[in-house]
C-alpha cells in the first residue's frame, strides 16, 4: 500500500476520491457523471474520456467545445503501452504571412481575430481515439452530451462567473455569438442553460463519425461564418483536416516516468524542467519554502527559454527533442541557476545532436487510462458561432510567431505553439501506471505539471493533497516574466523571494484561474486501487466505481 502523507499545512477541503473498478474526474460534475455511465454501461478509459470532453463542451463552453482541439495521451494496460493523440488544427491554406502583414498586423494579431482561427480538430481527435482505443459505439458515447444539451443543466458558479466575463469580452461582437447566451447575457449559477443547436452539432456526429463535421453541412457553415467575418478557411481546409498519432515523449524522474505529447504542445517544457530538477535534492527543502519554490521557478525559466524557442509544428520544424532531453543537457542548463538569485534573462539553449482549457482523465476497471486535454484557448476562443451549430471557434492561432525564420511561424497548413498537454506517469521499473494526470491553463500547464509531479513524486501527496497545494505560475511562459504567488504561500517566503529577485505578485480570489485547474488519478499497484483529485478551484470532482 502507499504511504500518503496528509500534511495539515496542505489541508484538503476535500479528500481524495477511492474507488477499484474505474474512475473519472474532470472540472464539472454533470460531465464526471457523463463518463461514470459510460464506464457502467460497459465503455473503456477512452470512451468515458470521450463523453467527458463532450459534455463538457455543453456544460463549460467557457473553456472548451468541438470548435477547438484536443490531445490525448492513452495508456493500453494489457500491452503497458502509452500512445499520443494530436488532434490540433492547422492554418487555412490561404492565411500567409505576408496576407497578415499587408492587412497591417507584422506585429500581432488581436486576441480574436477571425485570422487566428485555425481548423477544429477535437471531432476528428474524439472519433479517432474511439476507433483505435474505444469499445463502445459514438452514438452511445455522445448520448449525455446531447441529453444535457436538449434537457439543459444548471450552470456552475466558477463556470457562470467566467460565462459572464466572455459574454464581454467576446459573446456580444463575434458573428453568432449570441446564441451562446441568454437573451444577449451569460447564464447565472444555478440557472438552467439549454442549448439544442449544439444538441444537433452532436446528434449529425453521432450518425456520421467525423467525416459528418468536416465534410457535411457543418463544413460551409463553418467556413462561411469564418469568411463572413473576415477570415479565410475554406471548405477544402475543413475536408483535408486529419489527426496524426505520434510517439509520446518520457522522461525519468527519481524512479518513474513522465509521459508527454510531443511538439507542437508543450509538454516538451515539463520534461526539460523535471530533468533540471532531477539533479536537485528537493527532500531537504520544505514544499513552500523560499529555496525550493525558488529553485522550480528557475527551472521553469530555463524550461520556457527552449520551449518557445524550438516547439513548433514537427512536420515542417523539428525540434531536436531526443538532444534536448538528454541528461547531459539538463546538467548543462542546470549550471545556468543561481540558487541565491533570480535570473530573469535565460536564452535557449543549443543542445548537441546525436490561457482556457478543460482537462479530464479516466481510468477503466482493466487498468487503461485516458489522459485527455482540449480548449478553444482563449476562453469561448474568438467566440464566433456557426450559425444554428451552437458553438465557436478558437483563435488557437494566436500561438504563431510572426517572426519570419522563427521555427513556429506562421505558415499555410501548419500547426501553432499550442498550450494544451495531457499527461501521465508509469513505473520505470515495469511500466506500470502510476498516474493519469493534468493541469490546464495555458502557458500555466507545464508549470502545473511539474509541480503536481513534484508533489506526487517527491512528497508523496495523495492526489487531492498535491491539487490543492498552493502554486506559482510564470505568466504567458516568458522566461523573464514576473511571478504570480498563489495565495496561501505564506508572507515571509513571499517577501524572501523578492529579496532574491524575483518580481512577485500575490493572486487570489477568481484570480486563482490563472493557476489552472487539474484532476489526478493515481493507481496504487499494491492494493489495485485508485485514488482521485480534483482541482478547488474549479467546479469539479472524481468519482469511483467499487
Amino acid at each position: 500500500m502507499l504511504d500518503y502523507s496528509f500534511d495539515m499545512v496542505f489541508a484538503s477541503r476535500r479528500s481524495p476520491t477511492i474507488g477499484r473498478k474505474g474512475m473519472a474526474a474532470t472540472s464539472q460534475p454533470l460531465a464526471v457523471a457523463a463518463g461514470m455511465e459510460i464506464l457502467g454501461q460497459g465503455g473503456n478509459a477512452a470512451d468515458a474520456a470521450v463523453a467527458m470532453a463532450a459534455a463538457l463542451g455543453v456544460t463549460e463552453p467557457t473553456s472548451t467545445g468541438i470548435g477547438g482541439d484536443c490531445f490525448s495521451l492513452f495508456y493500453d494496460a494489457s500491452g503497458k503501452q502509452v500512445t499520443a493523440l494530436n488532434a490540433s488544427g492547422r492554418a487555412p491554406l490561404e492565411l500567409t504571412l505576408d496576407r497578415i502583414r499587408q492587412d497591417g498586423y507584422a506585429d500581432g494579431l488581436p486576441m480574436f481575430h477571425p485570422y487566428t482561427i485555425t481548423v477544429p480538430g477535437s471531432c476528428a481527435g474524439w472519433c479517432d481515439l474511439i476507433a483505435r482505443h474505444g469499445a463502445l459505439p459514438i452514438a452511445t458515447i455522445l448520448a449525455p452530451a446531447i441529453r444535457l444539451a436538449e434537457e439543459g443543466f444548471p450552470v456552475a458558479p466558477v463556470t457562470a462567473h467566467f460565462w459572464k466575463r466572455g459574454v464581454e469580452r467576446q459573446l456580444r461582437h463575434a458573428p453568432g455569438g449570441l446564441e451562446l447566451t441568454i437573451d444577449g447575457r451569460a447564464p447565472r449559477a444555478g440557472e438552467i442553460f439549454r442549448n439544442p443547436q449544439l444538441a444537433r452539432t452532436y446528434k449529425v456526429v453521432a450518425e456520421g463519425g467525423s467525416a459528418a463535421f468536416y465534410q457535411g453541412e457543418i463544413a460551409p457553415a463553418l467556413a462561411a461564418a469564418v469568411q463572413g467575418a473576415g477570415g479565410l478557411m475554406t471548405v477544402e481546409d475543413l475536408a483535408t483536416h486529419f489527426s496524426t498519432w505520434e510517439t509520446p515523449i518520457s522522461a525519468d524522474y527519481r524512479g518513474f516516468r513522465v509521459w508527454e505529447c510531443p511538439p507542437n504542445g508543450q509538454g516538451l517544457a515539463v520534461l526539460l524542467a523535471l530533468n533540471i530538477l532531477e539533479g536537485f535534492d528537493l527532500s531537504e527543502l520544505p514544499p513552500l519554502s523560499a529555496e525550493r519554490l525558488h529553485l522550480e521557478i528557475e527551472v521553469m525559466r530555463l524550461a520556457f527559454a527552449d520551449a518557445r524557442w524550438f516547439i513548433a509544428d514537427m512536420s515542417t520544424n523539428p525540434a531536436p527533442v531526443e538532444a534536448l532531453l538528454s541528461k547531459g543537457y539538463a546538467a548543462q542548463r542546470r549550471k545556468l541557476i543561481d540558487r541565491a538569485r533570480a535570473t530573469v534573462d535565460q536564452q535557449h539553449g543549443v543542445p548537441t545532436q546525436s490561457s482556457d482549457t478543460v482537462y479530464l482523465t479516466a481510468v477503466d476497471q482493466v487498468g487503461n487510462a485516458c489522459s485527455l486535454i482540449s480548449s478553444n484557448y482563449m476562453g469561448f476562443g474568438t467566440g464566433i458561432v456557426p450559425r444554428g451549430w451552437g458553438f465557436s471557434l478558437q483563435n488557437r492561432g494566436q500561438g504563431f510567431s510572426l517572426q519570419a525564420g522563427h521555427p513556429n511561424v506562421l505558415a499555410p497548413g501548419k500547426r501553432p505553439y499550442h498550450t494544451i498537454i495531457p499527461a501521465l506517469i508509469t513505473h520505470a521499473d515495469n511500466d506500470d501506471l502510476f498516474a493519469s494526470f493534468g493541469v490546464m491553463g495555458g502557458f500555466m500547464q507545464p508549470q502545473g505539471h511539474m509541480q503536481v509531479a513534484v508533489a506526487l513524486v517527491d512528497d508523496r501527496q495523495d492526489p487531492q493533497a498535491a491539487l490543492d497545494r498552493p502554486r506559482f505560475c510564470i505568466p504567458g511562459g516568458d522566461a523573464g516574466s514576473a511571478v504570480d504567488l498563489e495565495e496561501g504561500i505564506p508572507a515571509d517566503v513571499v517577501s524572501s523571494l523578492a529579496k532574491m529577485g524575483h518580481q512577485v505578485k500575490s493572486v487570489g480570489g477568481f484570480g486563482r484561474a490563472v493557476f489552472g485547474r487539474g484532476q489526478v488519478i493515481l493507481h496504487d499497484r499494491e492494493e489495485g486501487v485508485l485514488w482521485g483529485g480534483s482541482d478547488p478551484r474549479a467546479d469539479g470532482l472524481a468519482m469511483g466505481l467499487v
